[in-house]
């Protein structure tokens, strides 16, 4: 047997200015043929487990690449067709299945529906080919997806802590279907609701609940169980929450299942709404609660979290601690190429005044970019390389680019010359600097960061700052989105395209 294991991976803001072309990739990790099943193997991530079941399988395995970028605007032409054509050379030299790890939520130049295409290109190809699809909890699901693969999952935990189980268990689908012990039959839908993320914690409600309800069904028979909670900073018709159903040949409870899911996400869309706090309040709050914490305060500088696709540069939240006084402050991170430069240049120990920050225009949300002025001493020097030992991207090699800490005494400023969301605490330790002994955490996340921080926080509040990952809804202006959706629209009830689509794949 031969495997096609292979990943392509990007969540597309496309609000965002920040650019995806090939650059982006390589920056991240992008990897082609035997290099690209040398830098997963091992790690946490959906595709070391497929290649982990091909092992025990005895099988085959061509890797034709593994690529991901951090979130951003839109993928070049150029990088799409680099990751898309190397998975399509692949399977024109033959397979006997696929198995791949994506987003869902990839918009190109090309294509608002990254995925959907390149599935709909493999199936042309190759009509009968089986393929088992891993997507992030945040992919917006759409129907030239479903139909063009076999067995599609996604992840049950935001932060994305159960790659590795999600791959293992499509996988297994997948490879059971081969051998005929299972007939796979999938049902998806989804309703008119555009989810916010900052609403999609799976340790909080309303999506808590939700994943009950789908491991449940799984417990209760079905092969798979997935509620997207959807990307919403994406401008394109298939954005906002989903579900969908694997089903051993019974295509009416697929159907049933996820009617239920989508039925009980409507009926608390109000939960899914951020409810916003003007800024000096957030952070007056924070600096109350560090009077009795025994921990660290984290503040949420969500508005731009480069993980959404925010460019990493807004000054907004950092301005305002430093306004009020804030101290024992650790950040992470500032994306400024230009400030670690002048760093290095100045050396370790030496003193700076920098204009830092606020390199990026944002046309999407009417700002310009705004720096900081702060002077402080060159703390530390790095090339920004390090592996993650958290729970989230577990063994995945993480480069910062050329790093520094900028210490104004009060506040340490972790400066980066390339995007990373802080999910991990080496985003700290890595430069020198212990987050468990700071009182104040300021960093540029939504939720990932629970992978990493949640256990060591004492208190945690959200700072609305901000950038083009915003919360604020009036901020951003859609035009391909489908409509009507809530809360961009006030319904009451779900329309007529909002019900669940079944599909069977029977495997030759």
């Amino acid at each position: 047997m031969r495997l096609l294991i292979a990943m392509m991976k990007h969540e597309t803001n496309t609000f965002s200015p920040v650019r995806t072309d090939w650059q982006r990739f390589l920056d991240w990790g992008a990897y082609f043929g035997a290099e690209a099943r040398r830098a997963y193997e091992g790690t946490g991530m959906p595709m070391a487990a497929y290649l982990d079941l091909a092992r025990a399988a005895g099988a085959e395995v061509v890797t034709p690449v593994a690529a991901e970028a951090m979130p951003s605007g839109p993928v070049t032409a150029d990088a799409y067709e680099r990751m898309s054509g190397a998975i399509l050379e692949a399977v024109a030299e033959g397979c006997d299945a696929a198995m791949l790890d994506l987003h869902g939520a990839m918009v190109a130049e090309t294509t608002e529906d990254g995925e959907g295409t390149l599935l709909e290109r493999i199936r042309a190809a190759a009509p009968g080919l089986p393929i088992a699809v891993t997507c992030d909890l945040h992919a917006n699901l759409s129907d030239k997806m479903v139909a063009n693969c076999t067995a599609l999952i996604g992840y049950k935990t935001y932060p994305h802590t159960d790659m590795y189980a999600v791959g293992k268990q499509v996988g297994t689908i997948l490879l059971r279907a081969l051998d005929g012990a299972v007939q796979p039959v999938m049902a998806w839908g989804r309703r008119p609701l555009l989810a916010q993320t900052l609403r999609m914690g799976t340790d909080d409600e309303p999506m808590k609940s939700l994943i009950a309800m789908a491991r449940a069904a799984e417990a209760n028979g079905l092969l798979a169980a997935t509620v997207f909670g959807g990307f919403p900073l994406a401008d394109t018709p298939a954005a906002g929450l989903s579900a969908i159903c694997i089903a051993d040949g019974d295509v009416a409870a697929a159907r049933r299942a996820t009617e239920a899911l989508l039925d009980a996400a409507w009926t608390r869309r109000g939960d899914f709404l951020y409810r916003h706090e003007p800024l000096a309040e957030a952070v007056a709050r924070a600096k109350a609660a560090a009077q009795e914490a025994k921990g660290p305060v984290l503040l949420l500088d969500h508005a731009d979290n480069v993980g959404s696709g925010g460019t990493e540069d807004v000054m907004t939240v950092l301005g305002e601690v430093i306004r009020q006084g804030l101290e024992d402050v650790a950040v992470a991170a500032i994306c400024d190429p230009e400030a670690v430069a002048a760093m290095a240049k100045a050396g370790v120990g030496a003193t700076v005044t920098l204009r830092l920050g606020g390199r990026t225009d944002m046309p999407a949300i009417g700002r310009r970019g705004e720096p900081l002025e702060i002077t402080g001493k060159v703390r530390t020097l790095s090339d920004g390389e390090w592996v993650v030992r958290g729970p989230m991207y577990t063994g995945v090699r993480v480069s910062m680019g050329p790093s520094a800490v900028l210490d104004t005494g009060a506040v340490q400023i972790v400066v980066v010359s390339r995007h990373h969301e802080p999910w991990d605490q080496g985003v700290f330790t890595s430069l020198g600097i212990d987050p468990k002994a700071k009182r104040f955490l300021l960093l540029k996340s939504r939720i990932h960061y629970r992978a990493g921080f949640a256990p060591i926080a004492a208190a945690t509040i959200t700072c609305d700052g901000e950038g083009v990952t915003t919360s604020d809804n009036d901020r951003l202006r859609f035009t391909r989105l489908r409509r009507p959706i809530y809360p961009l629209d006030r319904l009451n009830a779900p329309p007529e395209d909002g019900g669940v689509r079944s599909r069977a794949d029977r495997l030759r």
